[in-house]
């Protein structure tokens, strides 16, 4: 094997490497856009309006992410083409894979950020809802007390 068939070697790897990565990434993101969604539609319907268009949003970036994916893992699986275009010109074959990779990068570090600023959204709506139900909780007890006591008066004179 000659040096540069080994380097070839390490390339292929290298990229089924980094396809597996961004195809977990991207498999997490869906998971977690799900999980927002089903949260989402859980709350009252003036801020549920506002997330799902967010996660519209979030949806349509995530299938964009995977469309180009699939069209670069598609561009992969021909393998015997791309080891004959890498033989001829691995410069030229490292720097278009290269700037493929830097794009992918790209839109999934997008994708990071507006998953990041879902999750503290959400973590947000998670409080909020705790604090209401202690709200709601005191005010149930308040109530049922005021009543006990109403009871208690009108029935003892």
């Amino acid at each position: 094997m000659s040096g540069r068939t080994v380097a070839l070697i390490l390339v292929l790897e290298q990229k089924r490497q980094k396809f597996s990565e961004i195809k977990a990434g991207l498999d997490d993101a869906e998971s977690l856009i799900r999980k927002m969604d089903l949260e989402a539609r859980s709350l009252q319907p003036n801020v549920k309006a506002v997330l799902l268009a967010k996660l519209r949003e979030y949806k349509s970036d995530l299938n964009n992410l995977k469309s180009e994916h699939k069209r670069l893992a598609s561009a992969n699986s021909n393998q015997a083409a791309r080891d004959d275009l890498l033989e001829s010109g691995m410069a030229d074959a490292m720097s278009v894979s290269a700037n493929q990779r830097g794009r992918l990068m790209i839109l999934l570090h997008g994708v990071d950020d507006n998953i990041s600023k879902s999750k503290k959204i959400l973590t947000n709506m998670s409080r909020r809802m705790s604090r209401n139900k202690w709200i709601i909780s005191s005010i149930i007890v308040v109530l049922v007390v005021a009543i006990a006591l109403i009871l208690y008066f009108k029935l003892s004179k």
